[in-house]
């Protein structure tokens, strides 16, 4: 039976369901202790000393400061500039200074609290406003921390053969992943000298290079392991790499375990974020509709330090001119610095903030025209044979027209703009759309630096176990990945095994992010199950006397012909009494052809593009200003579904995340802290707020993908926000241009939009201009 297509039951559910999965707080070790961090109260200042309470009993703890890292005091995500205490200046509050340890959690916080740094106060830069004036330097003499551009074709000639020229400014604040389980991680010292680290992650090799570094020790002496994740989507890319390095040196100046567990405030404090970002777009327009001129101004808000920021601008401002024909294109994107807690991965990587602002532009295009949101985007979208922003020329698996064309058919989106626009009453209800695509697997040639492994393991029992650090941290990776591995293998799913993600046992597999897992990992799975299929064959022709050829598996069996000659689980079991848990490892292949310029960000951005088309019905009580988000058609082509009813779950799961980013979730700052640290006060999605969904699966096959999958995990990140804020705008009239839409937002452009201003929310800014009423 073949295992691609089917709604097989994820494989962690029974464990999480029932409570048996054992997170990082389950875990106990003998001898353990617990660790915590004295951190910087201040976004920018001079450490002027660092003093311990007399009052104390200080040898009951093990404390350690900078001076105490053996090798570089870093943490390396891609450059060497985070460092993994702050000795003589601390960039961001929340920064790590010092750590304590000791037996209990109890004691561990009590002696944090005896620990009292001075500071002396520096210039702080908070904005990306501040940053970009350079008045106060941070980093350099500009402040900027990355910078890409994009140029297709003549931007001035494209603007001279416009009828219109339209402009608009678009803004984004931080956004939190909020997973349900914070970040944790234990560190154990062994007796060889190395270290074993457990903890929820979502990318081993990672830590394993970054704390190698700051430890002064070969990669070789950590084990990096994977406990069950409670939730990560990007949070847990790159900050485990800091919170590993922590546990590590308090454990080597220790001689013990220890654990580290941040509680719900600490971690929504000082983790990465999204990035906040400005973009600004200038369209040139034909009064037909047809685009001629695409100039687009992206800059972020990077923080205190890199993390991830430059892979992140570069993903953004490729995908800023959106899946729309243009022959004309400037794309300038910068990073900045600032005295914030840096920003780094998060489902999505870049694309929500640029794919918020096209498409947000696009219906204010079609407004300033006069024309349906609709008519313009059918008159511009990406067909084959067409260039990207980059130059790409899209030549396989492009499905844009699909999505559009079966949203515009299924939601019936065009007739109810036309009703929508006579409404009066306080129920006001409104429709909005987006079209967008998202790039599978690392941009260029990323695939090929990274040298993705993965392999199929023989086991005593018979089953073959595959050996991925790709994680599992809800998306469905370990169900699948199996899936996809017995369909190669033409064998049935209950002989596949999958190994935990660990550093010892498995090979470097790359990352688990950029929508690259099904893809990467699936064509790995390709080449393995060749190597074993035939390896095992060859084995087994030779103990039955019968040739190679004739020999094929089938479900559990091995068979000639007709007949069944041997149950596969017992050659297997053979081949391994034989060989021993041999090891089948293959290395993932780049598709032909693919040719990408990263200093100019021209050609192959991608080896592939999942597409999408997005539909948002709302409804707003014109009295309260209450925006309920209704029902949601989505149309998301993933190559094709390996298992239907997980994709199902990655599109309304995403989306929802995403609506959560377009009305709900304000993270508010003041003097550099995030006030807004809990559950409480940073509101996400509920239950209570899921929409109707009507979901439909396209499936576009890639020929380079496996059984033509392509990525899905990221993409239903990207549309739903400027879908939901383009129908708001269809409601009520107003066009808001910055996330989240609250109905505080909502509220005071309406009125200022009657020429009627509320003090409350404008700031007092209207009544130096007479306009409060």
């Amino acid at each position: 039976m073949a295992q691609s297509g089917a709604n097989v039951p994820r494989r962690d559910g029974v464990g999480k369901v029932t409570g048996s999965a054992r997170y990082v707080d389950d875990i106990r070790l003998p001898g353990m202790w617990f660790g915590s961090v004295v951190r910087s109260q201040r976004p920018h200042a001079k450490i002027s000393k660092i003093e311990f309470d007399e009052s104390f009993d200080w040898p009951s703890v093990v404390v350690a400061t900078a001076a105490d890292i053996p090798g570089k005091n870093c943490i390396t995500i891609i450059e060497e500039d985070m460092p993994l205490l702050a000795d003589s200046v601390t960039k961001y509050v929340g920064e790590g200074i010092a750590l304590v340890a000791a037996p209990t959690r109890e004691l561990v916080e009590e002696a944090r609290k005896m620990v009292r740094v001075t500071y002396e106060d520096l210039p702080s830069v908070l904005s990306i406003e501040d940053s970009r004036s350079a008045a106060t330097k941070i980093r350099n003499d500009d402040n900027v921390m990355s910078h890409f551009t994009i140029s297709k074709g003549n931007i001035d000639k494209g603007f001279a053969q416009a009828d219109q020229i339209v402009e608009g400014v678009y803004a984004v604040g931080h956004q939190e992943h909020m997973y349900i389980e914070p970040n944790g991680i234990i560190a154990s010292p062994r007796e060889d000298g190395g270290f074993d680290v457990i903890g929820s992650m979502q990318c081993p090799y990672y830590i394993s290079k970054s704390v190698s570094v700051m430890m002064g020790m070969p990669e070789e002496k950590f084990s990096i392991r994977q406990a069950t994740v409670g939730g990560a989507f990007g949070g847990k890319e790159d900050y485990p790499s800091l919170l590993a390095g922590y546990c590590l040196l308090l454990a080597r100046k220790a001689r013990c375990p220890i654990k580290m567990i941040y509680d719900r405030a600490e971690d929504t404090e000082v983790t990465t974020k999204r990035h906040p970002a400005r973009i600004r777009h200038k369209t040139g327009v034909k009064k037909n509709g047809k685009i001629t001129a695409m100039d687009i101004v992206v800059e972020m808000d990077a923080g205190a330090y890199l993390t991830l920021t430059p892979v992140v601008l570069s993903r953004g401002i490729i995908h800023a001119a959106g899946p729309y024909r243009c022959d004309n294109i400037s794309v300038v994107g910068t990073a900045y610095a600032t005295n914030m807690t840096p920003n780094g991965a998060f489902r999505g990587f870049g694309v929500p903030q640029t794919c918020f602002a096209c498409e947000a532009h696009m219906d204010l295009v079609a407004e300033k025209l006069g024309i349906s949101p609709v008519e313009l985007r059918k008159k511009n979208y990406l067909k084959e044979g067409d260039l990207t922003a980059t130059g790409q020329k899209l030549d396989s698996s492009i499905a844009c027209e699909d999505v559009l064309m079966q949203a515009i058919e299924k939601s019936g989106i065009e007739k109810q703009i036309s009703l929508n626009s006579k409404q009066s009453g306080n129920i006001r209800k409104g429709v909005g759309i987006s079209l967008f695509f998202h790039g599978a697997a690392f941009t260029g040639s990323g695939e090929a630096k990274i040298k993705a492994k993965a392999g199929l393991r023989v086991e005593a029992d018979g089953r073959l176990a595959v050996l991925t650090a790709c994680t599992e941290m809800g998306q469905g990776s370990h169900t699948v990945i199996p899936q996809m591995a017995a369909d190669f293998l033409g064998i049935d799913l209950d002989l596949i095994s999958i190994e935990t993600p660990d550093t010892s046992l498995v090979p470097n597999s790359g990352p688990t992010v950029a929508s690259r897992t099904t893809m990467i990992m699936g064509m790995v799975m390709k080449k393995c199950a060749a190597s074993v299929k035939s390896s095992i064959i060859e084995f087994v022709s030779k103990k039955l006397g019968v040739a190679a050829s004739d020999l094929e598996f089938s479900g559990d069996q091995i068979v000639f012909g007709d007949e069944n000659v041997m149950r596969i689980k017992d050659a297997v079991s053979a081949y391994h009494k034989e060989f021993g848990p041999r090891e089948f490892v293959e290395m993932y292949d780049l598709p032909p052809g693919i040719s990408w310029n990263e200093k100019e960000h021209l050609g192959d951005a991608y080896p592939t593009y999942s597409w999408a088309c997005d539909v948002a019905e709302v409804e707003i009580d014109m009295s309260t200003f209450e925006i309920k988000v209704d029902r949601m058609w989505l149309f998301h082509d993933v190559g094709k579904a390996i298992n239907p009813a997980m994709v199902e779950g990655q599109i309304e799961g995403g989306t929802l995340q995403a609506l959560g980013y377009a009305i709900l979730e304000n993270h508010i700052v003041k003097d550099g802290r995030f006030v807004t640290n809990r559950f409480q006060n940073y509101i996400i999605p509920t239950a209570l707020d899921v929409p109707e969904f009507k979901t439909f699966i396209v499936e576009k096959p890639y020929e380079h993908g496996p059984v033509g999958a392509k990525g899905i995990g990221e993409m239903p990140m990207d549309g739903a926000a400027p879908a939901i804020v383009n129908a708001i705008a269809d409601a009520t009239g107003i066009r808001i241009t910055e996330l989240p839409v609250t109905p505080e937002k909502l509220y005071d452009a309406w009125h200022r939009k009657q020429g009627i201003c509320d003090w409350r929310f404008c700031g007092g800014e209207g009544v130096e201009k007479n306009f409060c009423k």
